[in-house]
This record gives C-alpha cells, sequence and structure tokens, in this order.
C-alpha cells in the first residue's frame, strides 16, 4: 500500500464517491448536495488497516469540523469509533494531502459550532431531532511538528 491508500467503505456510494475524489486528485468529488466534502482516513480499531470515508466538512478558524450523525442513526458510524481510539487521522482535502489530530468537541464547544454546521448542510438539524444520541462533532487539527 503507497502513503495514502485505504480500504475504502462498505457502502458503495461513498465508496465511488471517494475513488473519483482520490483518482482526481481532489478535483472531483468534492461536494455532497451542495456541501464540501473531504476524504477521512483512520485507523481502524479493530483489522488496524486504514478505512477511507467521504464527509461533509465545516470550518472553525484553520481546522475542520466532521460531524458523526450517520444519518441520525441510533449508533456511532464506525470511522468515529476508529478515531475515538486512534485520533491519528489522514485527510484530503480538495487537492491537498496531509495528517491531522481528531478531537472530540466538548458540549460547550459543539453547541457553538452546531449553527454554523446546520448552515453548511440543514439536514444535520434533523439528524439530530431523530435520535436521542447526542451527535458528536470533530475538529480536525491538521498536524504540525508540535502536535504531530
Amino acid at each position: 500500500m503507497t502513503e495514502y491508500e485505504a480500504t475504502a467503505s462498505p457502502t458503495g456510494w461513498v465508496a465511488e464517491q471517494a475513488r473519483r475524489y482520490e483518482e482526481s486528485g481532489g478535483t472531483v468529488g468534492t461536494t455532497m448536495q451542495g456541501a464540501p466534502c473531504l476524504l477521512l482516513d483512520t485507523l481502524g480499531r479493530k483489522s488496524g488497516q486504514w478505512r477511507r470515508t467521504v464527509l461533509i466538512y465545516g470550518r472553525d478558524g484553520e481546522d475542520y469540523l466532521v460531524v458523526a450523525s450517520l444519518g441520525g442513526s441510533d449508533h456511532h458510524p464506525v470511522w468515529y469509533l476508529n478515531l475515538t481510539a486512534n485520533p491519528g487521522v489522514r485527510l484530503r482535502v480538495g487537492t491537498e494531502r496531509f495528517t491531522a489530530t481528531a478531537e472530540v468537541l466538548s458540549g460547550d464547544e459543539k453547541a457553538r459550532v452546531w449553527p454554523s454546521l446546520v448552515d453548511v448542510f440543514p439536514p444535520y438539524a434533523g439528524y439530530q431531532r431523530r435520535t436521542e444520541r447526542d451527535i458528536p462533532v470533530i475538529r480536525l487539527r491538521r498536524a504540525t511538528p508540535e502536535n504531530a
């Protein structure tokens, strides 16, 4: 496997979008329903293999924010479970590839950024109403020599 290869999502449309995004060097497949998307690679907590998914993102300063909504499901997505076990992740945002560190936001931090994420992708509000699970928001901070 090369540095950024990863196993595709088992969900067909996600795998196809991730393939187009990666093969185009980040110029195709970069939006979903009009919202910006990134590729997130997480290290599998059981398999130890890199796994790839496509996620809508928002911004908070220089950081990227993603929502572990799974469409309002009552359980967390696998990628979220992986990054809570292994917070070192790999991202492709457009044409750029880099490593990052994932951090689940506290309740106060989530409350501060949630409106901006709903602005990016309005269905998030309905997803949260659909489930009793508190949908996590994750900050993805670019790795630097200081935080690598």
